[in-house]
């Protein structure tokens, strides 16, 4: 049944999506489910999996959230790949870019009902936020909600990969080998990280066009909780979504037919159909 509903930053998702996927990810019959929820960015990823958390909580659950987002590789890290591969290495967000053992790691301690500290990433500083300062599960969970913005992502085929797609690759990859070693990552390191999911639910945008103006509310949204810090321009911001445009397009053929669940969202993000 269609929903009418608003879904961005302030109101939320309809309180009875919300309940389908916590019901969907405890049906999953593991002892601390992982449910997936991956979309484009500025879809709406984070308020659903708060969501999520919260309605777990109400019911007297344990359940946390991270993000593929936390496990991005320092500062210091992407500097040695800049060097060593490619300098558009640098920007944190394409395959590649994640440090997947401490992903497997965190993962671990929390299928086995461990203590665990879950990492953060501070987007404003481009950096890791010092391990002092993860937030801690002391208990065990009954619940784990992973997002991110290409979470269940196949590889492309090699083909696929000469014609430039935007400005960046075409001016900064001319030899294609960065979208290259991106996708052989995609290919040969995430497929494991992609399996611990037990339920994979995807945010589907109307097209790739909309994702700009979606990713610009969630920077002005940063600036506004942190005013003292800076902050990327409006063209800056076009630049780094180009950064994502390949991985982006690939989930958009994909996720479609991988997804466990789909919610179709409109260019305001209103949901145009329920879960399929």
């Amino acid at each position: 049944m269609p929903a009418t509903a608003y879904m961005p930053r302030n109101k939320g998702f309809p309180d009875a999506l919300v309940a389908q996927a916590l019901e969907d990810a405890l049906a999953a019959g593991t002892e601390v489910p992982v449910l997936a929820i991956s979309g484009l960015q500025g879809s709406g990823k984070s308020t659903l999996a708060a969501q999520v958390v919260a309605l777990a909580e109400q019911r007297g659950l344990r359940a946390a959230a991270l993000s593929i987002d936390d496990f991005y590789l320092t500062r210091s890290q992407r500097q040695r790949l800049a060097r060593q591969v490619h300098p558009l290495l640098l920007t944190r967000g394409p395959p590649g870019t994640h440090d997947l053992p401490l992903a497997h790691a965190t993962l671990d301690a929390i299928a086995a009902r461990q203590p665990v500290a879950l990492p953060r990433f501070d987007k404003l500083a481009d950096e890791r936020v010092a391990q002092a300062e993860w937030p801690r599960v002391s208990g065990p969970l009954d619940l784990l909600v992973f997002e991110g913005w290409f979470l269940g992502t196949p590889a492309q085929p090699e083909a696929d990969l000469q014609p430039p797609l935007n400005a960046l690759e075409r001016d900064a990859d001319t030899d294609g080998r960065w979208r290259q070693w991106c996708n052989q990552a995609l290919a040969a390191h995430y497929p494991a990280l992609w399996q611990r999911c037990d339920r994979l639910w995807f945010l589907q945008p109307p097209d790739f066009a909309v994702v700009p103006r979606w990713r610009w509310q969630q920077e002005q949204n940063l600036e506004a909780a942190q005013p003292e810090r800076s902050s990327m321009s409006r063209a800056q911001l076009e630049r780094f979504v180009q950064y994502y445009e390949r991985v982006s397009r690939q989930a958009l053929r994909t996720l479609p037919g991988l997804a466990d669940r789909i919610i179709a969202l409109d260019e305001q993000r209103q949901i145009v159909t329920a879960p399929v």
